[in-house]
C-alpha cells in the first residue's frame, strides 16, 4: 500500500484516498492497542479487588502483564517496613535461577540490597536502565553486578503512604525488546494496585489476628468463669456441709444419732456407702462409735490397738488413699496385718481412704471410707476434701464430748456453787475493803504522776495540761488573757557544789514556798526540774499584772536563805510570755517563748525579767541556726586549725606550739578559739570539738616537727568533761595511746576553775596521763580559785597565766602579785607561761618581772615569725 502511495503516475484523488486508508488503519491499530490495554488493566483491577492472597495476585498480574509488554523476565521484591528485610514473593526469569540458588550461602535480603533492586528501594523512584547504565552504576559503587547481563531493566517502586514497600521489575535480554514511557506508566499503575492489595490484605490479616485473639480471650474467660462457677458451687456445697456439722455438734441428741447425721453430711460430698469412725480410748483400745458397711451389718467391738489399716493411719498421722494393689503391697511388706491377720477384711475392697482425726494437735482416731467396686472411684481431690472436712468433724466430736462432759460436771458444779456462794460473800466484803484501799493508792499515784516529789508542786505534765486548757479558754473568750513566767534560779549549782545536795533540796523547797506566796489561788506554779519553775497566771487584766508578780518574785528570792547555818543569797531570771489570740499558738510554742525570754534575762546579768517579743524570737532562731551550723562545720571539717607559738623570751626561740581553732561564716561572722570553746560547751560538744582539734594536730604532726624542730613541745588545753566520768576518761586514754604523737613532747592543760571543783577525778586522770608519758599543765591560772598549797601535791609541769592578768598590770601592787605567781610556781619546779602579751609594754613588764616564757601578738610581731601552719 505504501508502495502504491509513492507512485506519482496515479491520479491525485486515488493517491488521496490511499493516504486516508493508511491513516485509518493506523488509527484502528492504535485503538485496538488501547482497547487491549484498557481490558488488561481492568482485569488487573478485578484481580486486585478479588485477590485473597498476594501470591494469587502476583500470578494474575504476571499473566495479564504479558499481554501488554514483554514480561517473561518479571519479579516482585517486597521490603518489611519494620525490619527492612527484602524478600522475593514472585520471580520469573528465562536465564537466571532464583537468587537463593545462585547464592545459596547468603541471605536473600543481603543479596537484593547489594543489587539494582536495593538501589531502587533506597532511591524510591522509577528506574529504567540499559546494560551500559548497569556498568556505570557498578563503576560508581552504587550496586554490585548480580546475575546475567540484560539489554534493559525497568523497576518501579511500590509505595504505601509515602513509604517504599517493594519494587516491580521487568527486564529484557533481547535487543529487539525495548521499554519506554508507556511501559513505565503501566508499571506505575500496577504498583498502585499492588500497594492497595498489600494494605487491604495486611488489614484483613491484622483483623483476622485481632478476631482470633479476641475469640481466644473470650474462650479463656468463658472457661475461667465456668471453672469459677463450678468451684463456687463446690465451695457453697462444702460451706453448707461445714455449717451442718457445726449445727449437729450443738444439738442435744444421742451419740448414735450424732454420728449418723455426720455420715449423712459426708455422703453429700463424696460417696460413703462404706464408712466408719474409730476413736482411741484411754486404755489404748479402738472404739467404733459409727460403722456402716455393705459387707457387715454388725458394729465391730472395741479392741486393742494392733497393726490394722486403721492403726497404720493413726501411726503415720497422714491421710492416705490406697488401691487394692497398695493394700496388698503393704501386707506383703509386713506393714499391716502381721500380728492380726484375722482383722484383714480388705480382699474385696477396690479403694480405701483413711483420714486421721486431730484434737488439740493429737491423733484421737480415724475416719475411714472405702469402695468395693470400680463404680465408685476416689480421686486425690476427694482425699483433700475429706481431709479438710475431717478437721471440722474432729472439732464437732470434741465439742460433743465437751458438752457431755460439761453436762456430767454441771450437777457437781451446782453442789459446789452453794458452798462457794457463802465463801464469796465473805470474800466480797474483804474485796471491797481492798478496792477502797486500791482507789486510794491509785489516787495517790495519779497525784504523784502530776506533782514533783521534792516540792509537792505540779510537774511538767500537769502544767502542760493546765496550759492547754488556758489556751482553749482564751480562744473561746477573745478578751481574756494569761501569762506564763519561766523562772530560772541563780547560783543553784554553787549551792550543790558548796553545801551539798541535801541543802540544795532545802533551798528548792524554801524557794517553792516563796513563789507560792507571790501568786493567787487560781494561778498554777510547777517545777520543771532542776532549778526551773513555771507560773501560769490565769485571767490577768494586762501586762502590769504579770510585771507586779515578777517584781514580787525577784524581791522574795533576793532575800537571804539560811543554808547549813550560813546566810546565802540567790536570785532568779524570769522570762514572760503572753497569750495573744494567735491561732497558731500552742502550749509548746508559748512555753518556748517564755524560755527564750528567760535566757535573754540571764544574758542581761540575771536578777531581772524580760517580756518575750519578736526580736527575742529572732535572736533565739539565730542562736539555733548558729548551733546547727557549728555542728555541721565540725562534721564537714570546715573549722580551720592553726598553731600559735610559745617563745623563750631570753633567746627569742619557739619552745612550744599550741593549736588554735577559727571559723568564719557569712551569716554569723568570725569566731576565734575562745568563743568556739564556749559555743562547744553550750552545745555539749566540748569532747567532740577537742577530738576534732586533736585529730588535726595528729595529721599535721610530721609537718610541725619539720618546721619547728623535734624538741618543740605541743600544748593543748582540754575540757574537764574528759575526767567527769569513766567513759570519757577511757576515750581520752585510747586517743592518746593510739596517737602517732610523741607523748613525751605533749603537755595537756586543764582549766584551774574546773580543777578546784573536782580535785579527785582530776587526780585520777593526771595519773593515767602521766603513765602514758604526757605532761600535765594548768590553764587560766590566777583567777583566784586555787591556793598555792594545792599546787604542791599536783603532778604539774607547766602553768599558763590567765590572759586577763596581762591587761591589768597597772599598779605596783598588781605587778608584785604577778611576780609572786612566778616565784611561788618556780619554787615548786614548775614552768610558768605569761599569756596575752599583745603590747610591747606588756612584754617589757613580764621580762622585767623575770618571766622567761611567753605567748602573744607582741612577741610574734617583734620577732616577725612566719605565719602559723594551717590545719
Amino acid at each position: 500500500m505504501d508502495k502504491d502511495n509513492n507512485c506519482p503516475n496515479l491520479p491525485k484523488n486515488i493517491q488521496l484516498l490511499q493516504r486516508r486508508i493508511s491513516r485509518l488503519k493506523r488509527l484502528a491499530a492504535k485503538y485496538k492497542r488501547a482497547e487491549i490495554i484498557q481490558n488488561t488493566l481492568l482485569e488487573i483491577s478485578n484481580i486486585a479487588t478479588k485477590a485473597t492472597s498476594l501470591d494469587d495476585f502476583y500470578k494474575g498480574v504476571h499473566l495479564h502483564l504479558q499481554q501488554l509488554i514483554p514480561a517473561d523476565n518479571f519479579f516482585i521484591a517486597s521490603q518489611d517496613p519494620v525490619t527492612g528485610m527484602i524478600s522475593l514473593p514472585f520471580f520469573a526469569d528465562e536465564k537466571d535461577s532464583h537468587p537463593t540458588e545462585l547464592y545459596p550461602d547468603e541471605e536473600i535480603s543481603e543479596i537484593l540490597s547489594r543489587g539494582i533492586t536495593g538501589y531502587v528501594l533506597r532511591k524510591g523512584e522509577p528506574f529504567l536502565c540499559s546494560n551500559e547504565g548497569f556498568d556505570q552504576l557498578i563503576e560508581q559503587g552504587e550496586i554490585e553486578g548480580l546475575g546475567s547481563p540484560c539489554h534493559q531493566w525497568l523497576g518501579v517502586p511500590i509505595k504505601s503512604k509515602g513509604t517504599v514497600n517493594g519494587v516491580l521489575v521487568v527486564q529484557s535480554y533481547n535487543e529487539q525488546i525495548n521499554y519506554g514511557d508507556l511501559e513505565l506508566e503501566l508499571m506505575g499503575f500496577i504498583c498502585h494496585h499492588i500497594s492497595g492489595v498489600m494494605e487491604r490484605l495486611l488489614h484483613n490479616e491484622q483483623l483476622e489476628i485481632a478476631i482470633e485473639e479476641r475469640t481466644r480471650e473470650l474462650s479463656f474467660a468463658y472457661n475461667s468463669l465456668k471453672a469459677e462457677v463450678h468451684e463456687r458451687v463446690k465451695a457453697e456445697k462444702l460451706q453448707k456441709s461445714l455449717f451442718q456439722i457445726t449445727e449437729i455438734s450443738s444439738l442435744n441428741i444421742q451419740q448414735r444419732d450424732f454420728y449418723t447425721r455426720i455420715h449423712q453430711v459426708i455422703s453429700q460430698l463424696i460417696p460413703a456407702d462404706n464408712c466408719f469412725i474409730s476413736l482411741i480410748e484411754k486404755n489404748n483400745t479402738l472404739f467404733f462409735p459409727f460403722y456402716v458397711s455393705q459387707m457387715a451389718k454388725k458394729y465391730p467391738e472395741s479392741r486393742l490397738m494392733k497393726d490394722g489399716l486403721t492403726e497404720y493411719i493413726i501411726k503415720h498421722k497422714k491421710p492416705k488413699l490406697f488401691s487394692a494393689d497398695d493394700i496388698a503391697l503393704l501386707v506383703k511388706q509386713r506393714e499391716i496385718y502381721t500380728q492380726s491377720p484375722e482383722l484383714n477384711k480388705t480382699q474385696k475392697m477396690h479403694q480405701w481412704i483413711g483420714i486421721p482425726l486431730f484434737i488439740n494437735g493429737e491423733v484421737v482416731g480415724a475416719l475411714t471410707i472405702y469402695s468395693l467396686n470400680d463404680q465408685q472411684i476416689y480421686q486425690r481431690r476427694d482425699l483433700d476434701l475429706l481431709t479438710f472436712v475431717s478437721q471440722h468433724i474432729a472439732n464437732a466430736i470434741e465439742r460433743k464430748n465437751a458438752a457431755e462432759s460439761l453436762k456430767r460436771s454441771h450437777e457437781l458444779l451446782e453442789e459446789k456453787v452453794n458452798t462457794r456462794t457463802q465463801a464469796l460473800a465473805q470474800v466480797n466484803i474483804n474485796l471491797q475493803a481492798e478496792v477502797n484501799q486500791r482507789r486510794k493508792i491509785e489516787a495517790q499515784l495519779v497525784h504523784d504522776a502530776q506533782h514533783d516529789g521534792l516540792t509537792g508542786l505540779p510537774n511538767r505534765n500537769y502544767l502542760m495540761e493546765r496550759l492547754s486548757q488556758a489556751l482553749k479558754h482564751v480562744r473561746r473568750h477573745g478578751l481574756d488573757q494569761f501569762a506564763l513566767l519561766f523562772i530560772d534560779l541563780d547560783r543553784f549549782k554553787v549551792i550543790n557544789d558548796t553545801f551539798g545536795h541535801l541543802e540544795g533540796d532545802r533551798f528548792l523547797i524554801e524557794t517553792a514556798k516563796r513563789l507560792k506566796s507571790c501568786i493567787r489561788d487560781n494561778d498554777t506554779i510547777a517545777r520543771m526540774g532542776g532549778d526551773e519553775f513555771i507560773i501560769l497566771l490565769d485571767s490577768i487584766h494586762g501586762t502590769t499584772d504579770a510585771i507586779e508578780v515578777c517584781e514580787r518574785i525577784l524581791h522574795q528570792l533576793s532575800q537571804p536563805f539560811i543554808l547549813a547555818n550560813q546566810e546565802f543569797k540567790s536570785g532568779a531570771s524570769i522570762g514572760v510570755a503572753f497569750s495573744n489570740n494567735n491561732k497558731y499558738d500552742t502550749s509548746e510554742s508559748i512555753l518556748r517563748n517564755a524560755d527564750r525570754a528567760m535566757y535573754q534575762a540571764k544574758s542581761k546579768g540575771k536578777g531581772c525579767y524580760v517580756i518575750f517579743d519578736s526580736q527575742i524570737g529572732y535572736q533565739s532562731e539565730q542562736q539555733s541556726d548558729l548551733d546547727k551550723q557549728f555542728k555541721l562545720a565540725i562534721k564537714n571539717q570546715h573549722i580551720a586549725i592553726h598553731y600559735r607559738p610559745i617563745f623563750d623570751l631570753a633567746t627569742n626561740t619557739i619552745i612550744a606550739i599550741e593549736p588554735q581553732a577559727s571559723w568564719h561564716t557569712e551569716q554569723h561572722g568570725s569566731w576565734d578559739h575562745k568563743k568556739l570553746n564556749q559555743l562547744a560547751f553550750n552545745n555539749q560538744l566540748s569532747l567532740i570539738f577537742e577530738d576534732y582539734i586533736f585529730k588535726s594536730l595528729t595529721k599535721d604532726y610530721q609537718q610541725l616537727k619539720q618546721k619547728y624542730g623535734v624538741a618543740t613541745r605541743l600544748y593543748m588545753t582540754i575540757s574537764s568533761q574528759h575526767v567527769n566520768h569513766k567513759h570519757a576518761l577511757r576515750g581520752l586514754k585510747n586517743t592518746l595511746k593510739t596517737s602517732v604523737i610523741d607523748l613525751s613532747k605533749l603537755t595537756i592543760f586543764f582549766n584551774e576553775n574546773s580543777l578546784v571543783k573536782d580535785i579527785e577525778n582530776h587526780l585520777n586522770a593526771f595519773e593515767i596521763i602521766e603513765q602514758l608519758g604526757a605532761k600535765i599543765g594548768i590553764d587560766n591560772y590566777g583567777t583566784g580559785y586555787s591556793s598555792l598549797s594545792s599546787l604542791s601535791y599536783l603532778p604539774l609541769s607547766t602553768i599558763k597565766l590567765d590572759t586577763e592578768i596581762s591587761k591589768h598590770m597597772l599598779s605596783e601592787t598588781q605587778l608584785k602579785l604577778v611576780q609572786a605567781y612566778r616565784l611561788s610556781v618556780e619554787a615548786l619546779d614548775i614552768q610558768i607561761v605569761a599569756t596575752g602579751i599583745d603590747t610591747l609594754q606588756q612584754l617589757n613588764q613580764f621580762t622585767a618581772l623575770g618571766y622567761q616564757i611567753g605567748q602573744g601578738r607582741a612577741i610574734e610581731k617583734k620577732l616577725q615569725t612566719v605565719s602559723p601552719l594551717s590545719a
